[in-house]
């Protein structure tokens, strides 16, 4: 079905065709996806010591104020991430700012965090139970005086509603958040996140969502942080600013976060490069040009724990989960194994 209406959605203004996709998710117009594969034992596994189904996640940006998440659930996604939300209700950046570059299967956005609020969106949480592993990633307004005191208050307003709780600093389109990669800044944030958990006696698992475009020095010191604040998940990693000069649409320098497949490559070399520093001791969510069961796979073979994707159920439609699936069971069980652990951070044995 979604391949006879993706020439007709794509006629539509990329956010404009977003809002549609929620309200059709919100009210169940979407129909119900056969599984074939539901409770296979071949992708069961544990996050944030909770039984998953799969280990395909939604990312955040899709469902920005915790409007779909159940309706993600029985699309077949493991897990779900909402947000980014901020302290304070935001339109975010003037429109237009989402385009869509389909010779490149890929999007840029630079919307800005835009989102109803932590109030409003903690209301609409309390007052549907949700049905799987739900995170809520959290960053600050763009108009504070306090990006920390930001975090901390969007982190008190969710910690008992989260199954985890992402701390966003790397999104490209609010200005200089991605000053907080730097060790001391990211240092300080993260202790004053665990204080804070401490103080509230929250078990609520907390997750860093890193940038593409970190240098290769920031690995290891991003990585000593994350393992001296008791962080339990890296998600890697958020939409680039940079990685244009190879795509093909006219829209490729754009302002913002492209997201997409132009960055798998880019993001599988930087879970790879965390893999071997980290060995474990944080799990590693992997996202970045997910669309199949062939870069899923790589993923996994990376490093990566779990993943997630957005721009691939843009481009290949609400199926994508099952899609994926099924082509990642057949590369599995070519490779003999039991469960997709077995291959987490193992070297490709073969080309793919």
């Amino acid at each position: 079905m979604f391949s006879n209406l993706r020439s007709l959605i794509f006629k539509l203004d990329p956010e404009t065709a977003h809002s549609l996709a929620i309200k059709s998710l919100k009210f169940n117009f979407v129909p119900n996806i056969l599984d074939e594969d539901k409770n296979n034992p071949l992708f069961k596994t544990r996050l944030f010591n909770q039984d998953l189904e799969n280990p395909i996640g939604m990312a955040a940006g899709f469902d920005k104020n915790a409007e779909v998440y159940n309706s993600l659930f029985r699309l077949g996604f493991g897990f779900v991430e909402v947000g980014t939300i901020t302290p304070l209700k935001q339109f975010g950046n003037p429109k237009p700012r989402v385009f869509r570059l389909v010779e490149d299967e890929a999007l840029i956005n630079r919307l800005g965090f835009n989102n109803l609020g932590a109030k409003n969106i903690l209301n609409r949480i309390k007052s549907n139970d949700k049905n799987g592993l739900l995170g809520i990633n959290i960053g600050p307004n763009k108009e504070t005086d306090n990006r920390l005191k930001d975090y901390l208050e969007c982190f008190e307003t969710f910690n008992e509603v989260a199954d985890y709780i992402t701390i966003n600093i790397s999104s490209p389109n609010t200005e200089n958040l991605r000053n907080l990669h730097h060790q001391n800044k990211l240092d300080k944030l993260l202790n004053e996140i665990d204080k804070k958990k401490k103080e509230l006696k929250s078990k609520v698992p907390v997750a860093v969502k890193v940038s593409p475009d970190i240098k290769e020095l920031e690995i290891d010191l991003i990585s000593e942080v994350l393992l001296n604040n008791n962080i339990e998940a890296i998600v890697v990693s958020n939409s680039s600013d940079s990685t244009r000069d190879n795509l093909n649409n006219v829209q490729r320098y754009q302002k913002g976060g492209l997201s997409g497949k132009p960055i798998k490559e880019k993001s599988t070399k930087l879970i790879q490069k965390f893999f071997r520093i980290l060995k474990g001791r944080v799990k590693i969510i992997g996202v970045g040009g997910v669309d199949s069961g062939r870069s899923a796979y790589e993923k996994f073979l990376a490093g990566a724990d779990c993943v997630q994707l957005y721009t691939g159920m843009v481009f290949r439609g609400p199926n994508i989960v099952n899609m994926i699936k099924k082509e990642l069971k057949e590369l599995l069980l070519k490779d003999g194994v039991k469960n997709f652990t077995e291959i987490i951070g193992k070297k490709r044995s073969r080309e793919i």
